[in-house]
């Protein structure tokens, strides 16, 4: 990944603690550090955690453009997580893949991984490209 292109935290993505270890044309991948925090009432990874990461790491699979000045921004159509088991250590990572699309919108798959290699959640989403679309086309 060039460095050109890593953008500074937002204040979510600074909230939550993620970072894009890797982008590239149709993937991306998201560490996450496990933090007390992130837990729900039961002291397990809160489930919009898991969304939250898919739908980034997605999103970013689908929007990349490979020029820092000429960022694509999407938002997401729709979103389907499915919830697989429970993290073990102490990281998260997300993967995302970019698997079709068209001028206006994407889709795209993922899943998330603790560091044992376990596979802890998957999802699939659908996301409308904002501004201009990869073709040039004003969206």
């Amino acid at each position: 990944m060039s460095n050109d292109l890593i953008e500074e935290p937002y204040p979510f993505q600074q909230t939550v603690g993620f970072a894009i270890e890797d982008w590239r044309d149709g993937n991306a991948t998201l560490r996450l550090p496990l933090k007390p925090h992130l837990g729900n009432r039961y002291g397990i990874l809160h489930g919009g955690v898991h969304a939250t990461l898919l739908d980034t790491a997605m999103g970013f699979a689908v929007s990349y453009t490979g020029d820092a000045d000429n960022k694509q921004l999407v938002m997401t159509l729709s979103l389907n997580v499915n919830y697989l088991g429970v993290a073990t250590g102490d990281e998260l990572i997300a993967i995302g893949h970019k698997t079709g699309g068209g001028r206006s919108t994407a889709f795209a798959e993922g899943r998330i991984e603790d560091t044992s290699g376990n596979i802890i959640a998957t999802a699939t989403a659908v996301f409308r490209y904002r501004g201009k679309s990869k073709s040039g086309e004003t969206t």
